[in-house]
């Protein structure tokens, strides 16, 4: 393969498929060649695009964390005709993949920092390969909170993962779903995610929040972390539903001035306040 144009994917194998919702799945991927394999590298936050050959490609993140070496993971809901072609993807077989693109999560100048995730839905995606990251170098982090809800109990995503987290002594786990989306046997939260997240009182003082979901949550998030004087430079998400060809050559990714496959995914609440309010 020529690996001088840029737009040419390299191969992978798909590996695991782990379904996580009736239209969500998870495909472990490794590269076939394996000098690939042992020269590629990314950073938690950063995206790729994987493609389905004769369907095109889509763009997601890189689900996985760098610190799990061996593979990557990407996440997707099945919603047009790429994603239902890899959605027909089973181990053995083959995708491309390009990347990895775009900036990454500032897990630098949160050592030492307490962590806040708040997710929704498949939002958790992102935000699940900063959270390895932290679990895999927790020593290096203070308190890690994780606030993440969807709109019903089956819609939750990683539910294995979500259980081994609720296991753990050395984080705070809160799930909840919408009202009308629990189970009998639920016994999280029930209520949308910015308030529930509000009823926990999550400490502003040397901590960072990081948040991805429906942009109307992210919206609610924002406004409430306003509302308790968070400093907005302290507050990061993640636009990858405005990624698009991952080089900033199409230009259907631009907001304003910045071109979130260039500058982004990853923004400060700060940044985003310097763009047109169009996300």
């Amino acid at each position: 393969m020529n690996t001088d144009n840029i737009y040419a994917p390299r191969l992978m194998r798909v590996i695991e498929v782990t379904p996580e919702t009736p239209d969500i799945q998870t495909c472990r991927l490794r590269f076939e060649d394996e000098a690939v394999a042992e020269s590629f590298s990314f950073a938690t936050g950063q995206f790729g695009l994987y493609s389905c050959f004769g369907e095109g490609e889509s763009t997601f993140c890189i689900a996985s964390s760098p610190t799990r070496e061996g593979y990557i993971e990407c996440t997707f809901r099945e919603v047009g005709r790429v994603t239902a072609g890899l959605a027909r993807k089973n181990p053995g077989d083959f995708i491309g993949f390009r990347g990895p693109y775009g900036n990454s999560f500032p897990v630098e100048a949160m050592r030492g920092a307490d962590v806040h995730i708040v997710g929704g839905g498949i939002g958790l995606a992102p935000l699940r390969s900063l959270i390895c990251y932290l679990l895999d170098n927790r020593a290096d982090y203070g308190e890690l909170n994780i606030v993440y809800g969807a709109r019903s109990v089956d819609d939750l995503v990683y539910k294995t993962e979500l259980e081994e987290w609720a296991d753990r002594d050395d984080l705070s786990l809160t799930l909840t779903v919408d009202p009308g989306g629990e189970t009998p046997d639920w016994r999280g939260s029930v209520g949308f995610v910015p308030p529930v997240m509000d009823e926990l009182k999550l400490s502003r003082d040397n901590g960072w929040l990081v948040t991805c979901g429906p942009p109307i949550m992210i919206r609610f998030v924002f406004e409430s972390l306003r509302r308790s004087g968070w400093d907005p430079e302290w507050v990061v998400t993640t636009l990858e539903n405005r990624m698009k060809c991952g080089l900033g050559k199409c230009g259907r990714c631009n907001v304003g001035d910045s071109y979130v496959c260039v500058d982004g995914p990853v923004y400060t609440m700060a940044q985003l306040d310097e763009l047109p309010n169009d996300l």
